[in-house]
Protein backbone atom coordinates (compact mmCIF):
# COMPACT_ATOMS: atom_id res chain seq x y z
CA UNK A 1 0.00 0.00 0.00
CA UNK A 2 1.40 3.30 -0.73
CA UNK A 3 0.44 5.87 1.50
CA UNK A 4 -0.21 9.65 0.86
CA UNK A 5 -1.12 12.85 2.50
CA UNK A 6 -4.10 14.70 1.95
CA UNK A 7 -4.04 18.05 1.74
CA UNK A 8 -6.35 20.33 -0.35
CA UNK A 9 -8.63 17.66 -1.69
CA UNK A 10 -5.56 16.07 -3.46
CA UNK A 11 -3.43 12.85 -1.95
CA UNK A 12 0.35 13.83 -2.19
CA UNK A 13 3.91 13.01 -0.92
CA UNK A 14 5.56 14.80 1.57
CA UNK A 15 7.31 17.79 0.16
CA UNK A 16 11.10 16.22 0.44
CA UNK A 17 9.87 12.88 -0.92
CA UNK A 18 11.13 10.76 2.24
CA UNK A 19 9.15 7.79 3.31
CA UNK A 20 8.67 5.50 6.05
CA UNK A 21 7.53 1.55 6.14
CA UNK A 22 3.96 0.97 8.30
CA UNK A 23 5.16 -2.74 9.34
CA UNK A 24 2.69 -5.59 11.23
CA UNK A 25 3.75 -5.79 14.96
CA UNK A 26 3.14 -9.31 14.84
CA UNK A 27 5.20 -10.42 11.97
CA UNK A 28 7.68 -7.58 11.72
CA UNK A 29 8.98 -8.61 8.21
CA UNK A 30 5.52 -8.00 6.94
CA UNK A 31 5.57 -4.38 5.28
CA UNK A 32 2.13 -3.16 5.08
CA UNK A 33 2.89 0.02 3.40
CA UNK A 34 5.08 3.05 2.50
CA UNK A 35 4.13 6.20 4.15
CA UNK A 36 4.95 10.34 3.68
CA UNK A 37 7.71 11.32 6.58
CA UNK A 38 6.39 14.97 6.44
CA UNK A 39 7.77 18.27 7.54
CA UNK A 40 7.05 21.56 8.70
CA UNK A 41 6.68 22.39 5.33
CA UNK A 42 3.86 20.10 4.82
CA UNK A 43 2.06 21.08 7.95
CA UNK A 44 1.95 24.42 6.64
CA UNK A 45 0.44 23.57 3.57
CA UNK A 46 -2.27 21.48 5.20
CA UNK A 47 -3.26 24.50 7.95
CA UNK A 48 -3.23 26.69 4.86
CA UNK A 49 -5.59 25.04 3.24
CA UNK A 50 -8.01 24.22 6.48
CA UNK A 51 -8.35 28.02 6.85
CA UNK A 52 -9.01 28.74 3.26
CA UNK A 53 -11.99 26.10 3.82
CA UNK A 54 -13.28 27.44 6.63
CA UNK A 55 -15.64 30.04 6.00
CA UNK A 56 -17.20 28.06 3.17
CA UNK A 57 -17.73 25.52 5.45
CA UNK A 58 -18.67 27.12 8.20
CA UNK A 59 -21.68 28.91 5.93
CA UNK A 60 -23.06 25.21 5.25
CA UNK A 61 -25.73 24.13 7.33
CA UNK A 62 -25.46 22.23 10.90
CA UNK A 63 -27.77 19.44 9.16
CA UNK A 64 -25.96 19.50 5.53
CA UNK A 65 -22.67 19.04 7.67
CA UNK A 66 -24.18 16.31 9.82
CA UNK A 67 -25.20 14.53 6.39
CA UNK A 68 -21.49 14.37 5.25
CA UNK A 69 -20.70 12.55 8.88
CA UNK A 70 -24.01 10.06 7.68
CA UNK A 71 -22.51 9.32 4.46
CA UNK A 72 -19.46 8.66 5.90
CA UNK A 73 -20.91 6.14 7.86
CA UNK A 74 -22.44 4.11 5.36
CA UNK A 75 -18.94 3.85 3.28
CA UNK A 76 -17.42 2.32 6.62
CA UNK A 77 -20.13 0.04 7.06
CA UNK A 78 -19.68 -0.90 4.14
CA UNK A 79 -15.81 -1.67 4.22
CA UNK A 80 -15.94 -2.37 7.97
CA UNK A 81 -14.67 -6.28 7.35
CA UNK A 82 -11.52 -4.85 5.59
CA UNK A 83 -10.94 -1.51 8.34
CA UNK A 84 -10.79 -3.90 10.92
CA UNK A 85 -8.51 -6.52 9.03
CA UNK A 86 -6.18 -3.64 8.62
CA UNK A 87 -6.18 -2.16 12.36
CA UNK A 88 -5.77 -5.81 13.87
CA UNK A 89 -3.04 -5.82 11.45
CA UNK A 90 -1.23 -2.38 11.95
CA UNK A 91 -1.95 -1.63 15.57
CA UNK A 92 -1.81 -5.46 16.97
CA UNK A 93 -4.87 -5.56 18.20
CA UNK A 94 -6.90 -9.04 18.59
CA UNK A 95 -9.78 -9.07 15.44
CA UNK A 96 -13.01 -8.99 17.58
CA UNK A 97 -11.05 -6.09 19.43
CA UNK A 98 -10.09 -4.58 16.11
CA UNK A 99 -13.92 -5.31 14.93
CA UNK A 100 -15.08 -3.57 18.31
CA UNK A 101 -12.53 -0.58 17.48
CA UNK A 102 -14.41 0.53 14.04
CA UNK A 103 -17.76 -0.05 15.05
CA UNK A 104 -17.10 2.44 18.41
CA UNK A 105 -16.22 4.92 15.53
CA UNK A 106 -18.89 4.11 13.94
CA UNK A 107 -21.12 4.92 17.31
CA UNK A 108 -19.79 8.01 17.80
CA UNK A 109 -19.93 9.56 14.31
CA UNK A 110 -23.76 8.48 14.27
CA UNK A 111 -24.15 10.55 17.30
CA UNK A 112 -22.48 13.44 16.03
CA UNK A 113 -24.62 13.22 13.03
CA UNK A 114 -27.95 12.94 15.19
CA UNK A 115 -26.77 16.15 16.93
CA UNK A 116 -27.01 17.96 13.34
CA UNK A 117 -30.77 18.57 14.40
CA UNK A 118 -30.02 19.39 17.81
CA UNK A 119 -30.28 22.85 19.53
CA UNK A 120 -26.49 24.44 19.09
CA UNK A 121 -27.35 27.05 21.65
CA UNK A 122 -30.22 28.03 24.26
CA UNK A 123 -32.97 30.85 24.25
CA UNK A 124 -32.78 32.41 27.98
CA UNK A 125 -34.65 35.02 30.06
CA UNK A 126 -33.56 38.51 30.05
CA UNK A 127 -33.75 41.31 33.11
CA UNK A 128 -36.12 43.45 30.41
CA UNK A 129 -39.28 42.61 29.20
CA UNK A 130 -38.21 43.57 26.02
CA UNK A 131 -35.41 41.80 25.34
CA UNK A 132 -35.11 38.18 24.28
CA UNK A 133 -31.31 36.93 25.13
CA UNK A 134 -29.66 33.82 23.60
CA UNK A 135 -26.68 31.68 24.00
CA UNK A 136 -25.09 30.29 20.52
CA UNK A 137 -22.33 28.28 19.52
CA UNK A 138 -19.56 29.62 17.24
CA UNK A 139 -16.82 27.09 15.44
CA UNK A 140 -13.36 28.42 16.08
CA UNK A 141 -11.24 27.52 12.74
CA UNK A 142 -9.02 25.11 12.57
CA UNK A 143 -8.81 22.19 14.64
CA UNK A 144 -5.24 19.78 15.03
CA UNK A 145 -6.04 16.06 15.75
CA UNK A 146 -3.24 14.00 16.96
CA UNK A 147 -4.41 10.66 18.06
CA UNK A 148 -2.39 7.37 19.60
CA UNK A 149 -2.25 4.19 17.81
CA UNK A 150 -4.27 1.77 20.33
CA UNK A 151 -7.86 3.05 18.93
CA UNK A 152 -6.56 4.37 15.70
CA UNK A 153 -10.18 4.14 14.42
CA UNK A 154 -12.47 5.15 17.17
CA UNK A 155 -10.17 7.72 18.58
CA UNK A 156 -10.00 9.94 15.28
CA UNK A 157 -13.68 9.80 14.98
CA UNK A 158 -14.24 10.61 18.69
CA UNK A 159 -12.27 14.09 17.84
CA UNK A 160 -12.90 14.64 14.12
CA UNK A 161 -16.45 14.59 13.80
CA UNK A 162 -17.54 17.05 16.84
CA UNK A 163 -14.98 19.45 15.17
CA UNK A 164 -16.41 19.01 11.78
CA UNK A 165 -20.01 19.45 12.98
CA UNK A 166 -19.63 22.42 14.63
CA UNK A 167 -17.97 24.07 11.39
CA UNK A 168 -14.48 23.73 11.99
CA UNK A 169 -11.87 22.46 9.35
CA UNK A 170 -9.17 20.02 10.70
CA UNK A 171 -5.89 19.01 10.00
CA UNK A 172 -5.19 14.97 11.35
CA UNK A 173 -2.15 13.74 12.53
CA UNK A 174 -2.45 9.92 13.11
CA UNK A 175 -0.02 7.57 15.27
CA UNK A 176 3.08 6.75 12.92
CA UNK A 177 2.76 3.67 14.09
CA UNK A 178 -1.01 3.48 12.19
CA UNK A 179 -0.82 5.63 9.50
CA UNK A 180 -3.01 3.51 6.72
CA UNK A 181 -5.87 3.35 9.43
CA UNK A 182 -5.42 6.87 9.36
CA UNK A 183 -5.26 7.38 6.01
CA UNK A 184 -8.03 5.13 5.32
CA UNK A 185 -10.77 7.33 7.38
CA UNK A 186 -9.40 10.71 5.46
CA UNK A 187 -10.17 8.10 2.49
CA UNK A 188 -13.96 7.65 3.47
CA UNK A 189 -14.91 10.87 4.33
CA UNK A 190 -13.15 12.60 0.71
CA UNK A 191 -15.79 9.69 -0.90
CA UNK A 192 -18.59 11.15 1.60
CA UNK A 193 -17.78 14.64 -0.11
CA UNK A 194 -16.44 16.57 2.14
CA UNK A 195 -15.14 19.71 0.12
CA UNK A 196 -11.29 20.18 -0.68
CA UNK A 197 -9.23 21.60 2.63
CA UNK A 198 -12.05 20.95 5.07
CA UNK A 199 -10.26 17.49 6.32
CA UNK A 200 -6.99 17.43 5.90
CA UNK A 201 -4.16 14.56 6.42
CA UNK A 202 -0.16 15.01 7.73
CA UNK A 203 1.66 11.81 8.28
CA UNK A 204 4.99 11.47 10.06
CA UNK A 205 6.32 11.82 13.40
CA UNK A 206 5.59 13.71 16.17
CA UNK A 207 8.14 16.22 16.63
CA UNK A 208 8.43 17.18 12.96
CA UNK A 209 4.56 16.93 12.34
CA UNK A 210 2.51 16.73 15.73
CA UNK A 211 4.49 19.90 17.16
CA UNK A 212 4.10 22.03 14.28
CA UNK A 213 0.01 21.32 14.55
CA UNK A 214 0.31 22.45 18.14
CA UNK A 215 1.93 25.78 17.79
CA UNK A 216 1.03 26.86 14.73
CA UNK A 217 -0.49 30.48 14.80
CA UNK A 218 -3.28 29.68 12.97
CA UNK A 219 -4.47 26.61 14.71
CA UNK A 220 -7.06 26.91 17.22
CA UNK A 221 -7.45 24.33 18.45
CA UNK A 222 -5.56 21.46 19.74
CA UNK A 223 -6.89 18.15 20.19
CA UNK A 224 -4.70 15.04 21.64
CA UNK A 225 -4.70 11.65 22.67
CA UNK A 226 -1.69 9.93 23.83
CA UNK A 227 1.18 9.66 26.78
CA UNK A 228 1.25 12.63 29.49
CA UNK A 229 5.13 13.92 28.51
CA UNK A 230 3.57 14.67 25.39
CA UNK A 231 0.43 16.47 26.55
CA UNK A 232 2.07 18.27 29.15
CA UNK A 233 4.15 19.96 26.48
CA UNK A 234 0.68 20.97 24.62
CA UNK A 235 -0.77 22.06 27.49
CA UNK A 236 2.11 24.24 28.12
CA UNK A 237 2.34 25.89 24.83
CA UNK A 238 -1.48 25.97 24.41
CA UNK A 239 -1.34 27.97 27.65
CA UNK A 240 0.87 30.63 26.47
CA UNK A 241 -1.44 31.52 23.34
CA UNK A 242 -4.23 33.45 24.30
CA UNK A 243 -6.13 32.18 21.44
CA UNK A 244 -5.71 28.50 21.69
CA UNK A 245 -7.50 25.93 23.24
CA UNK A 246 -6.62 22.03 23.85
CA UNK A 247 -8.46 18.86 25.05
CA UNK A 248 -5.74 16.56 26.40
CA UNK A 249 -6.40 12.77 27.22
CA UNK A 250 -2.94 11.56 28.61
CA UNK A 251 -3.02 7.93 30.58
CA UNK A 252 -3.41 6.36 33.55
CA UNK A 253 -2.68 4.00 36.22
CA UNK A 254 -5.88 2.44 36.83
CA UNK A 255 -6.95 0.90 39.52
CA UNK A 256 -10.13 -2.17 40.38
CA UNK A 257 -10.79 -2.34 44.45
CA UNK A 258 -12.12 -5.94 44.92
CA UNK A 259 -13.82 -5.73 48.04
CA UNK A 260 -14.66 -8.43 51.00
CA UNK A 261 -18.18 -9.03 49.74
CA UNK A 262 -16.88 -9.23 45.80
CA UNK A 263 -18.46 -11.94 43.41
CA UNK A 264 -15.35 -14.01 43.04
CA UNK A 265 -15.48 -15.02 39.49
CA UNK A 266 -17.27 -11.83 38.65
CA UNK A 267 -14.22 -9.78 40.11
CA UNK A 268 -11.56 -12.26 38.25
CA UNK A 269 -13.09 -12.08 34.51
CA UNK A 270 -13.47 -7.82 34.77
CA UNK A 271 -9.89 -8.33 35.95
CA UNK A 272 -8.35 -10.24 33.33
CA UNK A 273 -10.63 -8.16 30.87
CA UNK A 274 -9.12 -4.99 32.49
CA UNK A 275 -5.30 -6.08 32.70
CA UNK A 276 -4.89 -7.70 29.50
CA UNK A 277 -7.40 -7.30 26.29
CA UNK A 278 -5.28 -5.17 24.02
CA UNK A 279 -2.15 -6.35 25.65
CA UNK A 280 -2.45 -3.57 28.47
CA UNK A 281 -2.59 -1.17 25.94
CA UNK A 282 -5.31 0.72 26.73
CA UNK A 283 -5.29 4.04 28.74
CA UNK A 284 -7.93 2.69 30.77
CA UNK A 285 -6.13 -0.39 31.61
CA UNK A 286 -6.03 -1.39 34.99
CA UNK A 287 -2.70 -2.12 36.29
CA UNK A 288 -3.61 -2.32 40.27
CA UNK A 289 -5.30 -4.71 41.43
CA UNK A 290 -6.63 -3.37 45.53
CA UNK A 291 -8.13 -6.08 47.05
CA UNK A 292 -8.85 -7.05 50.34
CA UNK A 293 -6.49 -8.80 51.82
CA UNK A 294 -9.06 -11.66 53.15
CA UNK A 295 -9.56 -12.22 49.63
CA UNK A 296 -6.57 -12.11 48.38
CA UNK A 297 -5.06 -15.44 48.47
CA UNK A 298 -8.40 -17.00 46.90
CA UNK A 299 -8.64 -13.83 44.63
CA UNK A 300 -4.79 -14.52 43.56
CA UNK A 301 -5.07 -18.40 42.75
CA UNK A 302 -7.89 -18.06 40.43
CA UNK A 303 -5.99 -14.73 38.52
CA UNK A 304 -3.47 -16.38 37.82
CA UNK A 305 -4.80 -19.49 36.76
CA UNK A 306 -7.38 -17.73 34.18
CA UNK A 307 -4.31 -15.77 33.35
CA UNK A 308 -2.45 -18.75 32.13
CA UNK A 309 -5.01 -19.72 30.37
CA UNK A 310 -4.66 -16.14 28.19
CA UNK A 311 -4.45 -17.27 24.09
CA UNK A 312 -1.05 -15.20 22.88
CA UNK A 313 -0.89 -14.88 19.32
CA UNK A 314 -1.26 -13.53 15.45
CA UNK A 315 -4.47 -11.02 15.68
CA UNK A 316 -6.23 -12.76 12.66
CA UNK A 317 -6.41 -15.56 14.63
CA UNK A 318 -10.11 -15.87 15.97
CA UNK A 319 -9.03 -17.66 18.90
CA UNK A 320 -6.50 -15.24 20.37
CA UNK A 321 -7.18 -13.11 23.12
CA UNK A 322 -4.13 -10.72 23.48
CA UNK A 323 -1.96 -10.06 20.51
CA UNK A 324 1.33 -7.81 20.49
CA UNK A 325 2.63 -4.84 22.03
CA UNK A 326 2.99 -2.20 19.35
CA UNK A 327 6.85 -2.13 19.17
CA UNK A 328 10.58 -2.70 20.44
CA UNK A 329 10.03 -0.11 22.38
CA UNK A 330 7.27 -1.13 23.82
CA UNK A 331 8.16 -4.49 24.85
CA UNK A 332 11.48 -3.11 26.60
CA UNK A 333 9.75 -0.98 28.70
CA UNK A 334 7.70 -3.77 29.54
CA UNK A 335 10.68 -5.44 30.40
CA UNK A 336 12.12 -2.87 32.26
CA UNK A 337 8.85 -2.64 34.85
CA UNK A 338 9.02 -6.33 35.08
CA UNK A 339 12.07 -6.16 36.24
CA UNK A 340 11.79 -3.20 38.04
CA UNK A 341 8.93 -4.89 40.59
CA UNK A 342 11.53 -7.60 41.43
CA UNK A 343 13.62 -5.29 42.11
CA UNK A 344 11.51 -3.25 44.39
CA UNK A 345 10.82 -6.38 46.37
CA UNK A 346 7.56 -7.31 44.83
CA UNK A 347 6.39 -10.94 45.24
CA UNK A 348 6.05 -12.37 41.87
CA UNK A 349 3.04 -14.80 40.86
CA UNK A 350 3.28 -15.01 37.13
CA UNK A 351 6.77 -14.51 35.89
CA UNK A 352 6.13 -12.59 32.14
CA UNK A 353 7.66 -11.08 29.50
CA UNK A 354 8.82 -11.24 26.07
CA UNK A 355 8.05 -14.08 23.84
CA UNK A 356 10.72 -15.05 21.55
CA UNK A 357 10.43 -18.62 20.51
CA UNK A 358 8.27 -20.26 17.59
CA UNK A 359 4.96 -18.36 16.68
CA UNK A 360 6.65 -15.18 18.05
CA UNK A 361 10.02 -15.21 17.08
CA UNK A 362 9.30 -12.67 14.45
CA UNK A 363 7.05 -10.02 16.62
CA UNK A 364 6.58 -8.11 19.74
CA UNK A 365 4.97 -10.35 21.97
CA UNK A 366 4.86 -10.48 25.89
CA UNK A 367 3.38 -12.71 28.23
CA UNK A 368 1.16 -11.60 31.85
CA UNK A 369 3.29 -10.40 34.71
CA UNK A 370 1.85 -10.46 37.99
CA UNK A 371 2.99 -9.64 41.50
CA UNK A 372 1.94 -8.89 44.86
CA UNK A 373 2.85 -6.64 46.95
CA UNK A 374 1.96 -3.59 49.39
CA UNK A 375 1.04 -0.39 48.73
CA UNK A 376 4.75 1.56 49.30
CA UNK A 377 4.72 5.24 48.20
CA UNK A 378 8.39 4.69 47.38
CA UNK A 379 8.09 2.43 44.65
CA UNK A 380 7.93 3.34 41.31
CA UNK A 381 6.26 0.65 39.72
CA UNK A 382 3.32 1.22 41.61
CA UNK A 383 2.79 4.58 40.39
CA UNK A 384 4.56 4.53 36.77
CA UNK A 385 2.01 3.62 33.67
CA UNK A 386 3.44 0.84 32.02
CA UNK A 387 1.17 0.51 29.15
CA UNK A 388 1.74 -3.17 28.72
CA UNK A 389 0.36 -6.99 30.42
CA UNK A 390 1.90 -5.98 33.40
CA UNK A 391 -0.20 -5.90 36.65
CA UNK A 392 0.19 -5.90 40.58
CA UNK A 393 -1.97 -7.46 43.68
CA UNK A 394 -2.30 -4.59 46.57
CA UNK A 395 -3.75 -5.18 49.66
CA UNK A 396 -6.15 -3.36 51.84
CA UNK A 397 -8.17 -4.01 55.33
CA UNK A 398 -10.68 -1.21 55.22
CA UNK A 399 -12.36 0.74 52.52
CA UNK A 400 -10.56 4.46 54.17
CA UNK A 401 -7.18 2.50 53.16
CA UNK A 402 -8.53 0.91 49.65
CA UNK A 403 -9.41 4.46 48.56
CA UNK A 404 -6.01 5.71 50.12
CA UNK A 405 -4.27 3.57 47.90
CA UNK A 406 -5.96 4.70 44.81
CA UNK A 407 -5.67 8.04 44.73
CA UNK A 408 -2.21 8.08 45.95
CA UNK A 409 -1.03 8.13 42.27
CA UNK A 410 -0.55 10.53 39.93
CA UNK A 411 -3.53 9.87 37.42
CA UNK A 412 -6.85 9.30 37.73
CA UNK A 413 -8.63 7.86 34.44
CA UNK A 414 -10.21 4.89 35.02
CA UNK A 415 -11.47 3.02 38.34
CA UNK A 416 -13.99 0.01 39.26
CA UNK A 417 -15.69 -0.96 42.14
CA UNK A 418 -16.39 -4.71 42.14
CA UNK A 419 -18.50 -4.66 45.82
CA UNK A 420 -22.30 -6.75 46.14
CA UNK A 421 -23.37 -3.37 48.39
CA UNK A 422 -24.86 -0.42 46.98
CA UNK A 423 -23.45 2.41 49.97
CA UNK A 424 -19.93 0.59 49.78
CA UNK A 425 -19.69 1.42 45.52
CA UNK A 426 -21.55 4.66 46.43
CA UNK A 427 -18.94 5.96 48.62
CA UNK A 428 -16.26 4.86 46.38
CA UNK A 429 -17.72 6.36 43.75
CA UNK A 430 -17.67 9.72 45.63
CA UNK A 431 -14.46 9.03 47.55
CA UNK A 432 -11.74 8.08 44.74
CA UNK A 433 -10.60 10.01 41.87
CA UNK A 434 -10.98 8.79 38.69
CA UNK A 435 -12.78 10.10 35.42
CA UNK A 436 -14.04 6.90 34.24
CA UNK A 437 -16.39 4.93 36.46
CA UNK A 438 -17.73 1.08 36.88
CA UNK A 439 -19.47 -0.90 39.13
CA UNK A 440 -18.93 -4.38 39.14
CA UNK A 441 -17.74 -3.90 35.37
CA UNK A 442 -14.10 -3.72 34.05
CA UNK A 443 -12.16 -0.57 33.23
CA UNK A 444 -12.78 -1.21 29.90
CA UNK A 445 -16.04 -0.06 28.14
CA UNK A 446 -16.53 3.79 26.81
CA UNK A 447 -19.72 4.76 25.55
CA UNK A 448 -19.96 7.57 23.08
CA UNK A 449 -22.39 9.38 24.42
CA UNK A 450 -20.70 9.12 27.85
CA UNK A 451 -17.61 12.61 28.40
CA UNK A 452 -14.37 10.10 28.45
CA UNK A 453 -11.01 12.00 30.18
CA UNK A 454 -9.41 11.79 33.41
CA UNK A 455 -8.30 14.36 36.32
CA UNK A 456 -4.86 14.74 37.32
CA UNK A 457 -2.20 13.25 34.92
CA UNK A 458 -4.97 12.19 33.25
CA UNK A 459 -6.11 14.59 31.22
CA UNK A 460 -8.30 17.67 30.62
CA UNK A 461 -11.47 15.92 31.49
CA UNK A 462 -13.19 16.57 28.20
CA UNK A 463 -11.57 15.19 25.27
CA UNK A 464 -14.78 13.57 23.47
CA UNK A 465 -18.18 13.31 23.18
CA UNK A 466 -20.66 16.11 23.80
CA UNK A 467 -18.48 17.95 26.31
CA UNK A 468 -15.86 18.67 22.79
CA UNK A 469 -18.65 20.66 21.28
CA UNK A 470 -17.99 23.67 23.81
CA UNK A 471 -13.84 22.72 23.06
CA UNK A 472 -14.28 23.53 19.16
CA UNK A 473 -16.84 26.13 19.74
CA UNK A 474 -17.39 29.78 21.02
CA UNK A 475 -20.09 30.30 23.11
CA UNK A 476 -21.35 33.55 22.47
CA UNK A 477 -24.50 35.92 23.82
CA UNK A 478 -26.85 37.17 21.48
CA UNK A 479 -29.46 39.65 22.82
CA UNK A 480 -32.36 41.46 20.69
CA UNK A 481 -34.50 44.38 21.01
CA UNK A 482 -38.05 43.75 20.09
CA UNK A 483 -39.56 46.63 21.65
CA UNK A 484 -39.97 50.04 20.06
CA UNK A 485 -37.53 52.11 21.72
CA UNK A 486 -34.00 51.94 23.61
CA UNK A 487 -34.76 53.18 27.11
CA UNK A 488 -32.14 55.41 28.37
CA UNK A 489 -30.40 55.92 31.55
CA UNK A 490 -31.84 57.78 34.18
CA UNK A 491 -29.92 61.59 33.97
CA UNK A 492 -29.49 61.90 30.86
CA UNK A 493 -30.87 64.60 28.61
CA UNK A 494 -33.82 64.09 26.92
CA UNK A 495 -32.48 66.19 24.38
CA UNK A 496 -29.91 63.85 23.24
Amino acid sequence: MKGKNYIAGKWVGARGGSEYESRNPAQTGEILGRVPLSHREDVEQAVVSAKEAFPAWRALSRIKRGEAIERFVDIVKAGADEMARLVAREAGKAINEARADVIEGIHMAQYMFGHARMPYGQALPSEIAEKDAYMLRKPKGVVSVITPWNFPFAIPIWLISPSLLEGNTVVFKPSEETPLVGEKIVECFERAGLPPGVLNLVQGMGEEVGWPLVVHPDVEVVLFTGSYEVGARIKQACAKDYRKMCACEMGGKNAMIICLDADLELAVRAAILSAFKTAGQRCTSASRLIIHESRMKEFAQAFVAMAKRIVIGDPMDQQVFMGPVINEAAVKKVGFYNQLAKNEGAEILLDGGRLEEGEYRNGYFCSPFIYRMAHRRDARVLHEEVFGPHVALIPFRSLEEAVAIHNDVEYGLAFSAITEDYRTARLLQEACEFGVGYWNLPTIGAEVHLPFGGVKKSGTGMPASWPLLDVVTHKVAWTVNHGREIKMAQGMSAEV
